[in-house]
């Protein structure tokens, strides 16, 4: 799965998933836990869902022009350990 890029506007509250679908049909695995950091800025609003195949965060706030990183850690029922990123750019839309 490659890191995504996306733009927000700074007044939404919007989920965002990381699906490790493919990858975990790939290892016969699948999400025993997750971890999703929201840097300085940004508001993580309730904990990850987590799916047998992905994470999602629900997220709000966020600086006008600004530029964050979320990052999204998990670890599956196998042992295996992966994160991916997430960058989102603040633009009124």
């Amino acid at each position: 799965m490659a890191d995504d890029s996306y733009i927000k506007d700074p007044a939404a509250r919007l989920d965002y998933t990381w699906d490790w679908g493919l990858w975990l049909a790939d290892v016969s695995d699948t999400i025993s836990s997750a971890t999703v950091t929201v840097p300085e800025g940004l508001t993580a609003v309730g904990a990850p869902v987590v799916g047998s195949t992905a994470v999602t965060q629900r997220v709000e706030g966020g600086d006008l022009d600004g530029a964050y990183r979320l990052v999204c850690r998990i670890t599956t029922a196998g042992g295996l350990v992966d994160e991916r990123k997430l960058d989102l750019t603040i633009l009124e839309r």
